[in-house]
């Protein structure tokens, strides 16, 4: 239109109505988001407690926004009023009206002092859809304050209290097996994770926005989510005091059990040890010219290490037995090898001597079953080779060939022409 003003080109009746139905919305939108601003149980939290660090300066700022935001509102509220009683005063307004309205409408018609400009001026001036962004702006921050700490307050202090339990429960169960502070490390780490859950707790309550991790290109309120990479760490190294809990405590249940195998294997091996030494008194005695190794004590290390698992037991210290008797599992086992391998080592010279006479007579009753035991040179080898065998103390390998004579000489007699009778 031709006519204009201060403001701009001069509104008509209709346009003005369009502008004012606008504004009276903006300002219902506005007073409603300010009343659920008001009442906000994140807002009542941080205005009864006593905050620190990073919630507290956000906070500090935010109330002065919060504080302005309602000066804002109030001036709105006034100019909107204004308006309207300008629009009232006719049904059909005239053109002074129509600037009036214009200027009131579009124009910078709005003044809010205490230090709406950010230069921290005493006062600004706002047209009224610019003071309805600068509400906007106020309320975005502050809202984004009040819904990120209660986002937080919400997720981690009820995580922690559970946490806190269990950890209750855990370090309950580690001290009934004797894993306590200063006698096992699973103690130092349960004493570890106390300390740290305590200190989480207070700063969360006190700092909830230091544990708010905001979403990568999120400008919305409360865009993001709490961080728990300090209440994870807790709750994995909680798991794994728990699992090396529980192991001690099934060595309380089956230690008992295992002690009893550990004795019977020791006494195994202790018995096969005095097999071999009687062995090799045996071998020594019967079988000359040759080396027969010594036969090692029995395992009493491991005996002495055995009464002093009985003992933890008799004590209940159960997070020393574990590691002992699993130790002594290992080497219980490696020491009836040994003493196994010892009577192998020690009786093989008796083994050459029992397969060389059992070769022997082997090849005597092959002879006797063809017709040729009464052979006189197989005889006399045969005589030969048995009192060498059969005598102490035995030469093996004087023995040896003459078990091999007798083989030939067998071969050779069998070989020869034979009458239907099997003689030569």
């Amino acid at each position: 239109m031709g006519v204009t003003g201060p403001a701009g080109p001069v509104m008509d009746r209709d346009e003005a109505d369009r502008v004012l139905a606008r504004l009276a919305a903006e300002h219902k939108a506005v007073e409603d988001s300010l009343l659920a601003l008001q009442d906000h149980a994140g807002r009542r939290l941080l205005e009864g407690a006593e905050l620190t660090g990073t919630t507290r300066d956000r906070w500090a700022a935010a109330e002065r926004d919060i504080t302005l935001l309602w000066t804002c509102f109030d001036v709105y509220t006034g100019a909107l009023r204004e308006a309207r009683g300008v629009r009232a005063r006719r049904r059909w307004p005239g053109r002074d009206e129509l600037v009036e309205l214009t200027e009131r409408l579009r124009g910078e018609s709005v003044v809010v002092a205490g230090g709406a400009g950010e230069r921290g001026l005493l006062s600004e001036r706002f047209t009224l859809e610019g003071l309805v962004r600068r509400m906007n702006e106020l309320y975005a921050s502050s809202l984004d304050v009040v819904v990120t700490a209660d986002a937080v307050w919400s997720a981690l202090p009820a995580r922690i209290d559970l946490l806190a339990a269990e950890l209750g429960r855990t370090r309950s169960l580690a001290h009934s097996v004797g894993v306590r502070p200063g006698e096992h490390p699973a103690g130092d780490e349960l004493a570890a994770i106390t300390d740290e859950l305590t200190a989480l707790r207070s700063q969360v309550v006190t700092d909830p926005l230091a544990f708010w991790r905001r979403a990568a290109g999120s400008s919305a309120p409360g865009g993001g989510r709490p961080d728990t990479t300090r209440y994870d760490r807790a709750a994995l190294a909680l798991e794994d005091v728990r699992r090396e809990t529980e192991a001690v405590l099934a060595v309380r249940q089956d230690s008992e059990d295992r002690l009893l195998r550990l004795r019977d294997v020791l006494s195994r091996a202790d018995r096969t040890l005095a097999e071999a030494r009687a062995a090799r008194g045996e071998v020594l005695a019967k079988i000359a010219a040759s080396e027969v190794p010594v036969v090692g004590g029995p395992p009493i290390v491991l005996q002495e290490r055995l009464a002093t698992a009985a003992e933890y037991r008799r004590h209940a210290r159960w997070h020393r037995l574990s590691p002992l008797l699993d130790a002594l599992e290992r080497e219980a086992e490696d020491e009836l090898l040994r003493a196994r391998e010892s009577l192998t080592s020690v009786t093989a010279p008796l083994a050459v001597r029992a397969e060389l006479r059992g070769r022997l007579d082997a090849y005597r009753a092959k002879v006797t079953r063809l017709g040729a035991a009464e052979d006189p040179l197989l005889t006399e080898r045969y005589d030969a080779a048995r009192r060498m065998l059969w005598s102490a103390p035995c030469d093996l390998r004087v023995a040896e060939q003459a078990v091999l004579r007798y083989q030939q000489a067998a071969a050779d007699v069998l070989s020869g022409p034979r009458d239907a009778g099997g003689r030569e």
